[in-house]
């Protein structure tokens, strides 16, 4: 799923939120949903640009290692399948 935004934006679009700008302007000027803004708010509220960064890297990191212990998890399935037949 492609997003529209990236978490950098977000978190500008949050900073200027900051300055004191109405809500629903700003979601007007980005052509967001208020829900959208709370949603985003909730989940990068304290979060700079390079935290943001940080935590895309730490995600991609997982996702890759959970890729690789689901392939490890299978192969010692396979190896155990193939040990317990009878020769």
């Amino acid at each position: 799923m492609k997003k529209r935004f990236t978490e950098e934006q977000i978190i500008k679009i949050l900073e200027e939120a900051k300055t004191g700008i109405k809500i629903e302007a700003l979601c007007r000027k980005h052509n967001i949903s208020i829900p959208t803004f709370y949603n985003w708010k909730a989940k990068f509220s304290d979060m700079t640009v390079s935290d943001a960064k940080k935590l895309k890297a730490l995600e991609s990191e997982n996702s890759k290692l959970k890729r690789l212990v689901a392939d490890q998890a299978l192969d010692i399935i396979c190896l155990k399948d193939v040990l317990s037949k009878k020769w």
